[in-house]
């Protein structure tokens, strides 16, 4: 096995949750309603920011934006984690392990700069009010998502080719549920560093820089905020803000500690634990945190009494 490569590797097997035989039924349970629950929340926030003509507004084109991409990159290891769950077959192929992997990371990356993107829309239109249908108009709306979505997207191909370029010895078993990076160079023989270095000039580029511009641009917002006079205008602020805190702080905090850690200090379980909540945990939350937290989304946005009860009984159901 030592001189196995690339063209003999034909498959992983993924552990996933196979130390827990007696909970696998419980936890497909659990975690069809998480995907569930996502699917609904955020479709729901689509469909309404969409439908409505109120609602045609940057933070709620970037906020279905966001819902459409929780969906997309949740959908790319919440469905495979499910069947192997049902079916307790934990193969996956070569191929397939490459392409979950290369569309996780690209979609991954597409959330962390969006988020830059939601921030600097709530920049300027707290620090720069005036301006702010100039400079956040349509076409500016459309080429920052655009550019969220695509940006990333040669690199991390070429990074997905690299990793599975390399040797692979020994048992390819993934303890992980899911195809991701470090689980699979933990099965690689040879030197892994470039692999490495690689990642961390990801994280990096794509998670350490978005997290402090979108510190700095919260700090330059909170000193905006508290000039405002009005005591009603700081909580309303704080109230649109502090939503999108929350999503960066579940996201990037979990994200980065994963990805920063050197290969030989990851543990399994840890690792697992932690995947799940920027897998899971931040599309799930996603709604509830948006939406209910969102007067102006549920409340004065919506005319039909019936549609609000109905939106609320949905999105209610996450807790």
């Amino acid at each position: 096995m030592a001189n196995t490569n690339l063209s003999h590797v034909k498959e992983f097997i993924l552990l996933g949750f196979s130390d827990l035989p007696n909970l696998q039924s419980i936890l497909f349970g659990i975690f069809l309603c998480i995907y569930i629950n996502i699917l609904i929340g955020n479709g729901l926030i689509i469909v309404i920011t969409k439908s409505n003509a109120t609602l045609q507004t940057p933070m709620y084109f970037f906020l279905s934006n966001f819902a459409f991409l929780e969906i997309c990159y949740t959908s790319v290891t919440l469905p495979r984690m499910l069947s192997d769950l049902w079916t307790q077959n934990t193969i996956i192929s070569f191929l397939d392990c490459a392409v979950q992997l290369c569309f996780f990371l690209i979609l991954v990356i597409s959330e962390s700069l969006l988020l830059v993107v939601m921030a600097y829309d709530r920049y300027v239109a707290i620090c720069k009010p005036l301006y702010y249908t100039i400079i956040m108009n349509h076409k500016v709306c459309v080429q920052l998502v655009v550019a969220s979505w695509i940006t990333a997207v040669p690199i991390l191909i070429g990074q997905t080719y690299q990793i599975f370029s390399l040797p692979f010895c020994g048992p390819t078993r993934l303890n992980h549920i899911f195809c991701d990076i470090y689980p699979i160079l933990q099965v690689a023989c040879g030197d892994t560093s470039m692999s490495e270095i690689l990642i961390y000039l990801d994280v990096g580029l794509f998670g350490i820089v978005p997290f402090l511009l979108i510190c700095g641009s919260y700090i330059k917002i909170i000193v905006a905020i508290l000039k405002l006079p009005s005591a009603i205008g700081k909580s309303k602020a704080f109230s649109t803000c502090s939503s999108h805190l929350m999503v960066v702080g579940l996201f990037f905090g979990s994200g980065i500690i994963v990805y920063l850690q050197p290969k030989s200090s990851h543990s399994a379980g840890s690792d697992k634990i932690l995947s799940l909540f920027y897998t899971t945990l931040t599309p799930l939350c996603n709604p509830m945190i948006y939406s209910l937290r969102n007067k102006d989304f549920i409340i004065n946005e919506f005319r039909n009494p019936e549609l609000i009860d109905i939106c609320l009984k949905e999105l209610i159901i996450f807790t």
